[in-house]
């Protein structure tokens, strides 16, 4: 999963300015609520605790990042009720998941137990399964056709345009509907890990959960991350979510 976190910390800058080309250097800077609530994912998984205890407990010792208005009322609310959310937080986080598990059909189901405690809208749920699937198909080695075919089948979602095709037109949007589809053209259109996440970073969206999506898609199929990138995202992490992406990595042979 560190493909994802990778992702985040090298898209976080241009979040807040969005650029339109991938001539920009590959500089990992701050990990953001992506990072945070990936890890929780993991931490859930590696612990078999509930994915909504563990978000709450990792989002609580980490609170000022740039968590959505609505997710942040939901981590401090004791109920914490779903607020009909198809924003791609639930998509962001859901990449250990796919690496986690060892069928569809567990995958499928994980992935709406994890979006479903915040992101219990349709769109929300399908972002989720989209991504972790496409992990999931990736590590697995099918080719990036099976991948195509399968995400557009069972999720209705366009792949057949190119990243150029989609730049020219693309705004912001952080809803499922809006930027997953359009982070995993961006894995596709790729030929490795880093043209993966400068291509989701150059559509001008929200980068750093582009970055993040497309990233840990990129990791599960290329097994590989430029060493220098594992470096500086290891330097910057704190020793609690190290800790926990070590133990994730190992436990399940995430490869990079």
């Amino acid at each position: 999963m560190i493909g994802a976190i990778a992702g985040d910390m090298i898209g976080s800058p241009y979040e807040s300015c969005p650029i339109k080309t991938v001539s920009f250097p590959m500089a990992v800077d701050a990990f953001t609520d992506d990072t945070v609530l990936t890890v929780a994912v993991a931490n859930a998984i590696l612990t078999d605790t509930d994915y909504r205890t563990s978000i709450k407990s990792f989002a609580r010792q980490y609170p000022n990042l740039p968590y959505g208005g609505s997710f942040w009322h939901w981590i401090w609310d004791p109920n914490s009720i779903p607020y009909n959310s198809y924003g791609n937080g639930s998509a962001m986080r859901v990449s250990p998941v796919g690496f986690a598990f060892e069928s569809i059909e567990e995958v499928m189901a994980q992935a709406r137990r994890s979006a479903e405690l915040s992101h219990n809208h349709p769109e929300g749920i399908k972002g989720a399964q989209a991504t972790a699937l496409a992990v999931f198909l990736a590590r697995k080695n099918e080719d990036k056709t099976t991948i195509r075919k399968q995400i557009e089948t069972r999720f209705a979602y366009n792949l057949g345009c190119s990243v150029d095709d989609i730049r020219a037109g693309y705004c912001f949007d952080v809803t499922c509907q809006g930027s997953v589809p359009e982070s995993i053209v961006a894995f596709l259109d790729a030929k490795d890990y880093e043209t993966a996440v400068k291509n989701a970073i150059s559509l001008g969206g929200d980068a750093d959960t582009m970055a993040c999506i497309a990233g840990g898609i990129a990791q599960a199929f290329y097994k590989t991350i430029p060493a220098d990138i594992v470096l500086q995202v290891r330097e910057k992490l704190p020793e609690a979510l190290l800790v926990v992406l070590d133990r994730f990595s190992d436990k399940f042979n995430c490869a990079y």
